[in-house]
């Protein structure tokens, strides 16, 4: 029988991190009870696993106690990470992290629930590799955490044995992934009716909002962004910025990239599809005239950039979250 250690972080965490625990324990539980039933061995031996005898979550309104001590685990096949408040877990968890280490080395896999990745970052298990988390920690990460790939739009990572996911309650899909890696297809998608999950998603693109990276010091670019923001009937290039600023068009460039993540020209678009999908969201305008309140004229453009941004068309997103508006489908 496999080993499987689900996390109990020492503090530092919501009433999130409780979900994605009992959720692991539930669903892999019950994957086991299902293979049971199909006459084969359970696969795997379930342990909560932390440092201390007790873990209060969210100021004590729930308590859990791990099963066991992380210092009796000689050997494990699977660890489950689950979400902490990113910035002010890592400290706390460092008898954690040293663990998580070592066990990888031993051959241990790793898979981290939403900001999770952040406690398996600061162990440099992740430096070079992919890696997703929540869409709206991804500046946070990327600052603290400048060697690790991170791939903000994937719903799940996987790579040399170790698991990331997106952000909130998707931890369900990485769930049912790995149900599917460790069990079979089967198991997963039984998994996935009992439990009402999708299977198979891909992406966390449709449920980002986009804010702006704006936790950086460079004024110049935070001028630069706003104004993008102020001005989405436009079209405005890099070119055109940079001579606003009196700064050279190279030198504005990579100074843009390295504030924000984004070239100007990635930036003004995920500016303009945010503001399109909240006119989806609210408001009774045809996908034709959105676009053309964004500067698009091209119908063709539009919709490529917006499923690139989004994951899915602008009719496709409209349908989804304004569903007391009669779409126009001229356009779709």
């Amino acid at each position: 029988m496999k080993h499987l250690t689900i996390i109990v972080p020492d503090g530092q965490t919501t009433l999130t991190s409780v979900s994605c625990i009992l959720g692991a324990y539930d669903i892999f539980t019950s994957a086991n009870h299902y293979w049971k039933e199909q006459g084969r061995e359970e696969l795997f031996k379930i342990e909560l696993a932390g440092v201390l005898k007790k873990a209060e979550f969210n100021n004590g309104l729930l308590t859990l106690r791990p099963q066991v001590n992380i210092s009796t685990i000689t050997q494990t096949q699977l660890i489950i990470i689950p979400s902490v408040i990113h910035q002010k877990a890592i400290k706390r968890n460092k008898l954690l992290t040293d663990w998580i280490v070592k066990q990888y080395k031993n051959g241990a896999e790793i898979s981290s629930m939403c900001t999770g990745a952040f406690m398996l970052a600061s162990t440099g298990l992740l430096d070079g590799k992919n890696c997703s988390t929540h869409w709206d920690a991804v500046d946070d990460f990327r600052t603290m955490f400048p060697k690790v790939v991170l791939q903000a739009d994937k719903l799940i990572t996987d790579e040399n044995g170790i698991y990331t996911n997106g952000g909130g309650y998707s931890f369900l899909n990485l769930i049912i992934y790995l149900i599917e890696k460790y069990y079979d297809r089967s198991t997963a998608i039984y998994c996935s009716k009992i439990f009402q999950v999708e299977i198979d998603r891909q992406s966390q693109s449709p449920f980002t909002i986009f804010t702006g990276q704006k936790s950086h010091l460079d004024e110049i670019v935070k001028k630069a962004q706003a104004y993008i923001e102020c001005k989405l009937n436009e079209k405005i290039s890099a070119k055109h910025l940079s001579s606003m600023f009196s700064v050279g068009r190279r030198n504005f460039d990579r100074r843009f990239i390295k504030a924000t993540g984004n070239t100007p020209a990635e930036y003004c678009q995920r500016v303009k599809i945010e503001a399109a999908k909240k006119a989806f969201e609210i408001t009774s305008k045809t996908i034709a005239e959105v676009m053309y309140d964004l500067g698009y004229s091209d119908a063709k453009t539009f919709r490529e950039v917006f499923r690139k941004s989004t994951g899915i068309l602008p009719s496709e997103y409209r349908r989804k979250y304004n569903k007391g508006v009669v779409i126009n489908c001229a356009l779709t």
